[in-house]
């Protein structure tokens, strides 16, 4: 179990401030925020390359914080991974072995497995410099997991590979955590976070802002910034109040636009958001079960992963995410008035 206790560290012109949380032994952990955020830094708190103002650190209830690098059992993965170029793949593995003076016998097969391990077997021969972006990445990862770290520190570990290897990258992560192995992984990509992590903490200008199961936190983002980092855009401020008239629960926002909504609360103020699958676009105003309808104007129609997104305005920004063959069937194009509806049980009320 890895334990920060308020980390602080000031900079010239970043402060890093009172930092706490708890990774567990097994986790995914992933520390997701904008470049900037201080993630690199607090890595580099965590491995003992730089010295921390305030604040403790523990690993399995040893307190770490003053302890050296050699001595921490933590393995970082730097962005730009770090391996040596005039050597060859098999002594960048081997060279934190040979360190430590670990037997030649030992060191052979531990290269072998971590070669096997990592699908590198056939480029130990090779030198760094003629190998592509993935495959430096999982050199990097072989050279770090030799010394069996406890926790494996990946710093933007897929920021400078394309999507097919993104892909085999990621499932090689699911593995290695899989099999035990503890990581902490910062990004400042949120499909990335989704897809790996089970715990996520987000940080803003030093701070961590919001921590929990990667569920709760996309689910529940605690403030406007976290709903944009994780890809929520349809997130606005609003005041639950009772439409008597019909007796229905609503939300009000910018006092003119109102959605109903399923909730407890009554004269609350907080956030809703919706999800921009939930929503449906049309030509003409449909009859539907949603309770939710409005007229808008398509500003603006951008490819997304998984599909299109279109944002309309309907008194606020709307992003809604249809499919190729939805934006071609209803004709849309930028500019164009159409309806929107999406039921109440899709807005979800966050309370301040």
């Amino acid at each position: 179990m890895l334990i920060l206790k308020n980390i602080s560290k000031k900079l010239e012109d970043f402060n890093l401030k009172n930092i706490s949380f708890k990774v567990n032994k097994g986790d995914y952990f992933v520390i997701l925020g904008m470049s900037g955020a201080g993630k690199t830094v607090l890595f580099e708190i965590i491995a003992g390359l730089i010295t921390r103002d305030t604040g403790e650190i523990f690993l399995d209830g040893k307190n770490i914080t003053k302890e050296k690098i050699q001595n921490r059992s933590v393995g970082l993965v730097f962005q730009d991974y770090a391996v040596f170029p005039h050597m060859s793949v098999k002594d960048n593995i081997a060279y934190p072995l040979k360190s430590k003076k670990v037997k030649s016998s030992l060191i052979k097969t531990k290269v072998q497995q971590l070669a096997q391990d990592m699908s590198i077997s056939h480029l130990l021969d090779r030198r760094p410099g003629t190998l592509s972006g993935g495959e430096l990445q999982r050199v990097a990862l072989a050279r770090t997991l030799a010394l069996n770290p406890k926790v494996l520190l990946l710093d933007e570990p897929l920021s400078s590979v394309d999507v097919k290897l993104k892909n085999e990258l990621r499932s090689l992560l699911r593995k290695l955590n899989k099999k035990g192995q503890t990581i902490v992984h910062i990004t400042h990509d949120y499909e990335e976070a989704i897809s790996l992590a089970n715990k996520i903490a987000v940080m803003q200008n030093g701070t961590i802002v919001q921590c929990g199961k990667t569920k709760d936190v996309f689910e529940n983002p605690a403030s406007e910034f976290v709903a944009n980092l994780t890809g929520i855009k349809n997130f606005y401020k609003a005041k639950i109040k009772i439409d008597k008239e019909n007796n229905r629960k609503i939300a009000v926002i910018n006092k003119s636009l109102f959605f109903n909504l399923l909730t407890d609360y009554k004269n609350v103020s907080g956030n809703v958001l919706i999800k921009k699958n939930e929503i449906i676009i049309s030509n003409d105003k449909i009859t539907t079960s949603a309770c939710n309808n409005f007229k808008g104007t398509i500003l603006e129609i951008v490819r997304a992963h998984l599909g299109v997104e279109i944002i309309v305005d309907i008194g606020v920004k709307l992003s809604i995410l249809i499919t190729d063959s939805s934006l071609h069937n209803l004709t849309l194009f930028e500019g164009k008035e159409i309806w929107v509806s999406f039921k109440a049980s899709s807005v979800k009320f966050l309370p301040n």
